[in-house]
């Protein structure tokens, strides 16, 4: 099916199972503890053995010599494999990271070896016995000091452009008469999943099948062939269930690559998970960024000038972190600047997490239009909603949706934001400083070509199957809604199969692009069956209508599995789209409130209500969207309080590389959390008119919090997180 023109009214439309929040298709089975993750495939291989990797001891150089002999002769050990045994291992095509150090040492953990024994215990002692001897080399490990070596980088993969001009941007900056020049510091994070990097490989001949932990598996078939050299139709990805990812397991990492190569080294099905101490330096993170943004306005708060450039590292090749690409969009200005410096820095690679480029450029920009709102005397509010955009500020062109001035408003009214005192200090509540803050949401809304294969049998239960993955955030519900909705069928009647490199493809979990593509692709594969369903029964496809489980055409009615009655219906289509996302600016909007309180003696700060309202097409689900929100807006609140992978600039590696020493919200730092979604639809995007949400619910939070502890305290704090000691000294003066 091709997708060229705004979708008119279709089955979707009627929306008996679509829009509904109904129940996770999949939540018994992980509530009962019997959803398979990736090492929990115990029985699917016989004669499994077990990997232990051991990464690097130092952070740049070279092995001089590894000495493998004691390990080879421990107890249960089958093979140790290294760069001298591996074979020839290329890069993927998306991460830059080399899958083993051989022997020049890239980033400290970097992998060295893997130890293969026919127990886990027996593995990890064997790992131990290693003797690597490196020559160290000096490194480059601290992004502030690579600033001035730092040049403007190629445009990325994903990102657009790495620098955009418009008009004179430092003539209007020079020019205006309210201005904001600050510089921000977001720091290097880590996706912090709950399942970790986990594999387990099998090959059959010269194919290779994983069950794996991945969130796209068209990157990883892709990514492990090129690695290994042989055929991607030769690969096998298989990930049903999926604890989490945050875009850190978006394509083939160490454990997917070497579990394959100690599969083949020993002759039997090999499983390997990353220990959660070598996942901090092994693995990507979101790199740390210094931000320096520039604003100026006339004194009705108009915006003439929107400057911003930033600077991240990375491996040399890697990407640059995209902070820019919310400043190309969320507000007008006539005269524009952005740009991006990538220093190279020898740190484990810096790669996508949850809405990169938006989370961490808006970190900076939405405090930024929070110090102008003060300096013109103006409320926060409505300085957004004068600067609001009619069209794309860069390209010129209209957008499909664009409700933001609406989730101000709505936000402002049910927060309660006209008691917010604008003078810092002024609220207390016994020894707490109180204060409100918020700040403007904006995320991209790509969609992408995606397949599915549905399935009719003479029961009249349908069964879908597509390689999109469930990362947690209900892909086989909206999967399920959809084909019950396209088919006229109760939720009941529908199974969903996921996670399977041989199904048909799509771009899996990742970019926010995931839930709307692949209801995209579904519905192009039941618009089809239906088709098929209809000439069987023999009636004239257009005008049959398909509900409760039976084909109507006037007073003719018979039950869907008629149509499958001498054999399953089974057909396959996929979506592909045409020119609407360069005619249409397709971009999902919200804003953020927060309340905080401040402890006037200790500094300790504490969320005590936040809100977020949401415009991002048809929601599919309000309950599943509601928990992506909610999810988005816990991970804010750490990265505007707690979370920071620390640098020890002179080892170079991330010092704190476990769940204590880096910090992640708990129960205890997460009040209620409200949600609101503006009702809309997007007939450009999709025959489904959704767009993803998954990502919206970050970008804006840290910010709002920020803001709301500068009301609370009245000191700005421009390096996140934003920790006690960095405002503890000014609070005796309030």
């Amino acid at each position: 099916m091709k997708f060229d023109t705004p979708a008119g009214e279709n089955p979707i439309d009627r929306l008996a199972v679509i829009g509904r929040p109904v129940d996770r298709y999949e939540a018994r089975l992980k509530t009962t503890g019997t959803a398979t993750y990736a090492y929990e495939h115990h029985d699917v291989v016989p004669n499994v053995a077990y990997g232990y990797i051991l990464g690097a001891a130092v952070a740049k150089g070279r092995i001089v010599s590894i000495d493998t002999r004691a390990a080879e002769a421990a107890p249960g050990v089958l093979a140790v494999v290294t760069h001298e045994n591996a074979g020839p291992l290329d890069r993927g095509k998306f991460y830059v990271q080399r899958m083993l150090a051989a022997p020049e040492v890239d980033h400290y953990h970097q992998p060295v070896a893997v130890a293969v024994a026919t127990s886990f215990e027996e593995a990890r002692a064997a790992a131990g016995l290693i003797r690597v001897a490196y020559e160290r080399a000096a490194g480059r490990f601290d992004l502030a000091a690579q600033l001035d070596s730092a040049p403007v980088p190629p445009p990325a993969e994903f990102g657009g452009p790495t620098e955009s001009r418009v008009g004179d941007f430092a003539g209007a900056f020079a020019a205006a008469p309210v201005t904001v020049d600050e510089t921000y510091t977001v720091p290097d994070q880590a996706h912090a999943m709950m399942e970790p990097h986990a594999t387990l490989a099998s090959w059959d001949g010269d194919r290779l099948t994983c069950w794996t932990s991945i969130q796209q598996m068209n990157w990883g078939t892709r990514d492990v062939a090129a690695i290994l050299g042989i055929p991607r139709d030769h690969v096998r990805l298989v990930s049903p269930f999926i604890g989490g990812g945050f875009g850190g397991k978006g394509t083939a990492q160490a454990e997917l690559i070497l579990a394959a190569i100690a599969a083949r080294a020993v002759g039997r099905p090999v499983k390997v998970a990353l220990q959660r101490s070598l996942m901090f330096n092994m693995t990507i993170h979101r790199p740390k960024t210094i931000q320096r943004v520039y604003l100026g306005a006339e004194r009705d708060g108009r915006l003439t000038a929107i400057g911003h450039e930033s600077w991240s590292g990375n491996l040399e090749g890697g990407r640059t972190e995209p902070t820019v690409i919310s400043t190309r969009t969320l507000y007008a200005a006539p005269h524009r600047l952005t740009r991006l410096r990538l220093a190279t820095l020898d740190l484990a690679e810096g790669n996508a997490m949850r809405a990169p480029g938006e989370a961490p450029g808006l970190m900076a920009l939405e405090i930024a239009l929070d110090e102008l709102a003060e300096k013109l005397g103006m409320d926060p509010v409505e300085l957004r909603v004068v600067n609001d955009a009619k069209t794309e500020p860069e390209k010129g062109i209209p957008y499909s949706t664009r409700r933001f001035v609406e989730c101000l408003r709505i936000g402002a009214e049910r927060f309660g934001w006209s008691a917010r005192n604008p003078l810092p200090g002024s609220v207390r509540d016994g020894d707490w400083i109180v204060g409100l803050g918020m700040a403007g949401a904006i995320r991209g809304a790509p969609i992408s070509k995606a397949g599915a294969r549905v399935r009719l049998d003479r029961t009249g239960t349908v069964t879908v199957e597509t390689d999109m993955t469930d990362i947690g955030t209900g892909s086989y519900t909206v999967v399920q809604q959809t084909a019950a909705e396209m088919m006229g069928l109760p939720l009941d009647r529908v199974v969903a199969r996921l996670g399977d490199s041989t199904f048909p493809e799509t771009p899996g979990s990742g970019g926010q692009q995931g839930a709307p593509s692949v209801t995209a692709g579904v519905y192009a594969a039941c618009a089809k069956l239906r088709d098929a369903v209809a000439r069987r029964l023999g009636f004239e496809a257009g005008e049959a209508v398909f509900a409760d489980g039976r084909v109507s055409v006037g007073d003719r009615s018979l039950p869907i599995g008629r149509a499958a009655q001498e054999g399953d219906l089974v057909v396959e289509d996929l979506i592909e789209f045409g020119d609407l996302s360069k005619r249409f600016a397709h971009q999902t909007f919200g804003a953020h409130f927060a309340e905080v309180g401040v402890d006037a003696f200790t500094g300790e700060v504490r969320v005590r209500r936040m809100l977020a309202v949401c415009a991002a097409g048809r929601i599919l689900n309000p309950k599943l969207a509601r928990s992506q929100v909610i999810g988005g807006m816990t991970m804010g609140i750490g990265a505007a309080l707690m979370e920071e992978m620390v640098v020890d600039a002179r080892r170079g590696f991330f010092v704190n590389h476990d769940l204590a020493g880096y910090e992640v919200p708990v129960h205890a730092d997460v009040p209620h959390l409200d949600v609101h979604f503006i009702d809309e639809v997007d007939p450009t995007i999709s025959p489904v008119k959704a767009k993803g949400i998954g990502e919206l619910g970050l970008t804006g939070v840290a910010p709002a919090i920020a803001n709301a502890i500068y009301n609370a305290t009245g000191i700005r704090v421009r390096e996140y997180p934003i920790t006690l000691e960095k405002h503890l000294a000014g609070l005796a003066a309030i």
